[in-house]
């Protein structure tokens, strides 16, 4: 799935919208102390109320937020896995009797509980449905409504929420007229950010893929990997933040670890332009030989096929891995770049790299950056100072 896919299902979770539909949500409450199922609950969505349904539908919506290889992650299944997930999920998706459908999901369930001791009592959350997509973009003008025509896609999406203890209050009793301690022992269910959840199946380019699903993480980077590994049964995968770290680490054993901002500058410019020509298509993935003609555009000196591949295979043992570029380029068009010094900490994009230099002057290293406007500190307009002295001319 790409980022465009994920907003179409996402925005789509909304009450009273009549390209999705919910049939079923089944609870499942797990206590802390004995990682045990304490309480299951299976209901028709359409019989909660309007305000259960609005929390449900925000925090399905907090699920599917985030950015790719940060915070979701599609993962493929693994193949040959006893009591596989990927077909339980599938046995769950085309089941049509609701006790049949709870046992699917319970068979998930204990596989959350095994060998694993929760800091907190969970809440467990499942939802079966169907979202449709028109087929046409809209046009006012038309005869045939856009929704003449529509995808329809079935799928599972699960969240799991962490229970928290009640805030302790102090009420005043209008009819009573006297304060009274507010004494509330249920826990209440944080839906507003879920640990963790999932989609099934997932969708490229309005097909279901039944072999991937969608992995959302409770934060950037935290990734559950007994989640991943034992009860979704998925395969490892890369986080962005790890690429970038792959790459930083090939570019250095390919150039040096010292290299110039003009250089570092044409490097993420390049992998930039890359991303941008293809964002309508599949991630664009670069492998040794991509990395070796985005260094050489750049104006890295000595760069070959051998050393590049070599790279490779030093930094991840595998010669033939591809980054995502995607995940290799600083945040393009925001200040992602942090230079700390010990006088000033600045932070730059990456397309404003090359106003940046590092030079030697009288002995002592300075960072210069290059301004077109006159730069106001505290409201005051810097003046300009001349550091570099035309020599005069000797005397004949």
């Amino acid at each position: 799935m790409n980022k465009t896919d994920i907003a179409d299902i996402r925005k789509q979770f909304k009450l009273n919208n009549d390209l999705l539909k919910i049939n079923e949500i089944f609870n499942v409450y797990i206590m802390k102390e004995s990682s045990e199922i304490y309480h299951h609950e299976s209901l028709p969505f359409d019989m909660l109320e309007e305000e259960q349904k609005e929390l449900f539908m925000n925090n399905f919506k907090k699920v599917l937020t985030g950015q790719l290889d940060e915070k979701l992650f599609e993962f493929k299944f693994q193949r040959d896995v006893e009591d596989s997930s990927q077909l339980i999920l599938h046995q769950g998706l085309l089941s049509n009797d609701t006790e049949e459908w709870k046992g699917h999901m319970l068979r998930l369930v204990e596989k959350m509980l095994k060998d694993k001791q929760y800091e907190m009592d969970i809440v467990v959350t499942f939802i079966r449905g169907e979202y449709m997509k028109p087929m046409k973009a809209r046009n006012e003008e038309a005869e045939e409504s856009e929704r003449d025509t529509v995808y329809s896609h079935s799928f599972i999406l699960c969240s799991m929420n962490k229970t928290q203890d009640p805030k302790k209050e102090l009420l005043f009793d209008y009819v009573e007229k006297e304060f009274k301690y507010n004494i509330v022992v249920d826990p209440i269910i944080n839906l507003k950010a879920p640990v963790s959840g999932f989609l099934f199946p997932c969708f490229t380019e309005n097909a279901a893929d039944v072999n991937h699903v969608l992995y959302s993480a409770g934060k950037k980077y935290e990734l559950n990997y007994h989640f991943i590994e034992e009860v979704l049964n998925a395969e490892e995968t890369m986080t962005a933040a790890e690429d970038k770290i792959v790459f930083e680490e090939i570019v250095k054993h390919v150039a040096g670890d010292q290299i110039n901002t003009s250089t570092l500058s044409n490097v993420y410019d390049e992998i930039h332009r890359v991303v941008e020509e293809n964002e309508e298509e599949e991630v664009p993935k670069l492998d040794y030989k991509d990395v070796e003609k985005v260094l050489k555009v750049s104006g890295v000196e000595d760069v070959d096929t051998e050393k590049v591949e070599s790279a490779f295979k030093t930094v991840i043992d595998d010669e033939s891995y591809e980054l995502k570029a995607s995940n290799v380029v600083p945040k393009y068009t925001s200040k992602s770049i942090k230079i700390e010094t010990k006088a000033a900490n600045v932070s730059i994009s990456p397309q404003d790299l090359r106003y940046v230099r590092q030079v030697h002057f009288n002995g002592k290293r300075f960072l210069m950056i290059e301004v077109e406007e006159n730069t106001v500190i505290e409201g005051f307009e810097m003046i300009p100072e001349a550091l570099f002295q035309k020599a005069e001319d000797e005397e004949d």
